[in-house]
């Protein structure tokens, strides 16, 4: 067993997991696996530059993982870094910060790679099930960007495109620096429109309609599949490969669109740094199953940092 460590830092959430694996078993045993909202990618799409406050909150979670790590002994650490910070002109300021807080220099992936370590992270235990059959579909909704993967025991095609929840959110559903509460139905739509447009894209190089399992992750995923189940609290054992219908997603979806913030906040699962983006995020998922034809979606704690995980291992 190789004590590892690894940091996904996206646009609106950075994520650690400290686990023992054994690439001879195919397992990842967690030790500790956490999540902070930082919202990262604030602006970027407007400015092309991270903020002052959203580093400030990036580097106070660097510094609270970089105790977590040092307790735990973890042998090996791998930082990567997505959307946002592959957007922004600033991002060398990002770098030094993260390189003085932990001592290794964040890698600023493509979204090809990402794509790639998603599908690792979210297939690795599905391998040699004969209840999900292949090829796979892992389409993994962040904050800047949605990675579409197609895949069995391998990656065949992958494509990211720039349709995430905070990017969608920011670019469709925010008037004058405040998100509408809730949104008119021509903001709704534009960003339909935006999100198809996206899916054209992906639909070039990946063969979405060839799948046989679609499987979801990342933050509005699982939220969705947390209203879903009712759960009186945010429980990632219950949202870990449960499924939702496609009417399900559609009610939920809805619900979303129409809700005020104060709604959305008195759900029991919903994390407050999701409240303003969850919309966005539920619409991303629906509009990508009623493009290919989904009945269900399996629903994957597993994902972009457990593929990290396993690089480093």
């Amino acid at each position: 067993m190789t004590r590892v460590a690894a940091v996904d830092c996206g646009t609106n959430s950075i994520r650690l997991l400290v686990a023992d694996a054994d690439p001879t078993t195919g397992e990842l045993v967690d030790l500790d696996r956490r999540m902070t909202i930082v919202r990262l990618g604030q602006g970027v799409d407007r400015t092309g530059r991270l903020a002052p406050e959203a580093l400030q909150r990036t580097f106070a979670a660097c510094r609270e993982y970089a105790g977590i790590i040092k307790e735990h002994g973890a042998e090996r650490l791998r930082f990567v870094a997505t959307s946002a910070s592959r957007d922004a002109e600033n991002r060398d300021e990002f770098v030094r910060g993260v390189l003085d807080i932990l001592g290794v220099e964040p890698e600023v992936i493509s979204g090809d790679q990402e794509a790639e370590f998603s599908f690792t992270g979210a297939t690795k235990e599905l391998a040699g099930g004969d209840h999900l059959p292949e090829p796979y579909l892992v389409v993994d909704i962040g904050g800047g960007s949605t990675e579409f993967v197609v895949g069995d025991d391998q990656v065949r095609a992958a494509r990211s495109v720039d349709i995430g929840c905070v990017r969608m959110t920011e670019r469709h559903l925010v008037r004058d620096g405040v998100v509408s509460d809730p949104p008119s139905e021509e903001q709704v739509a534009a960003m339909r429109a935006d999100i198809e447009a996206a899916l054209d894209l992906a639909e070039e190089t990946v063969p979405l309609r060839e799948a046989r399992t679609l499987v979801g992750l990342a933050g509005s995923v699982t939220t969705v599949s947390a209203i879903a189940q009712e759960l009186p609290e945010y429980d990632p054992a219950a949202i870990h490969h449960s499924r939702v219908s496609r009417t399900r997603v559609r009610e939920i979806t809805e619900w979303l669109l129409r809700s005020t913030h104060a709604e959305r906040a008195a759900v029991p699962s919903m994390h407050p740094g999701r409240v303003d983006v969850i919309a966005a995020g539920a619409l991303v998922l629906l509009s990508i199953m009623e493009r290919i034809g989904a009945e269900e979606v399996v629903v994957s704690e597993h994902d972009i940092l457990d593929g990290i995980a396993w690089s480093v291992a």
